[in-house]
């Protein structure tokens, strides 16, 4: 099974794709995984992409492709995966098509799952992060614990600046103006689904697997 997700900051596509992964057996691939592990690795695509994330500026295109070519070339992705966090345009998605027609796969389908700016807001606002091992917490819904070292790793958990409401925001202008393209170009290749993406973490979950 090969999946895209998409949808707005916040709507869970994290959540969906670590469960989604469990349930199919196949690989969860988000571009902020990739980027750690390339970082850590010093690739040279990793440290190309270092420059660009230090100064606070988005990774151009061809930095992020050569990534995610370079991932879904793995062994583990024979036989499926999940893509959480690309493509983030519609110019990634038509390279992300040429990169499967060499591997000669295609994908079965791309999972929308939508919610409104104001669910989104409150979801993303209440986030907290480890900065060690990259696991997430909510004030609401998974509390951090009290002493603000994330029980995994023991690494400190924080608010990220761009987790803030205003951040948030702009950040939801940026999706709109280039991600939601994506989910029309999806649609005219057939293979989009939607979900409502403000229904409980299970239903959500339970709703992809019945479409797919």
């Amino acid at each position: 099974m090969r999946l895209v997700l998409l949808g707005p900051p916040g709507v869970g596509k994290g959540t969906q794709a670590v469960r989604l992964s469990k349930r199919l057996g196949v690989p969860h691939i988000s571009t902020g995984d990739m980027f750690r592990e390339a970082l850590a690795k010093k690739t040279a695509l990793g440290l190309s992409a270092k420059e660009y994330i230090d100064s606070g500026k988005l990774v151009p295109d061809d930095i992020t492709i050569g990534l995610v070519r370079d991932r879904l070339e793995n062994p583990d992705c024979a036989g499926g995966f999940i893509l959480d966090g690309f493509p983030r345009d519609v110019a990634q998605a038509e390279a992300l098509e040429k990169i499967l027609e060499i591997l000669g796969v295609s994908l079965d389908a791309a999972i929308y799952i939508g919610a409104g700016s104001r669910i989104v807001v409150k979801r993303i606002a209440g986030r907290r992060v480890c900065e060690g091992c990259g696991a997430t917490y909510h004030i609401s819904f998974n509390p951090p614990p009290e002493d603000g070292k994330c029980p995994k790793c023991g690494g400190r958990i924080y608010q990220r600046v761009d987790d803030r409401q205003e951040a948030v925001r702009e950040r939801l202008k940026v999706y709109k103006a280039l991600t939601e393209p994506v989910v029309d170009y999806y649609k005219g290749l057939g293979i989009l689904k939607v979900v409502n993406g403000e229904e409980d973490a299970n239903e959500v979950l339970e709703a992809i697997i019945s479409m797919i």
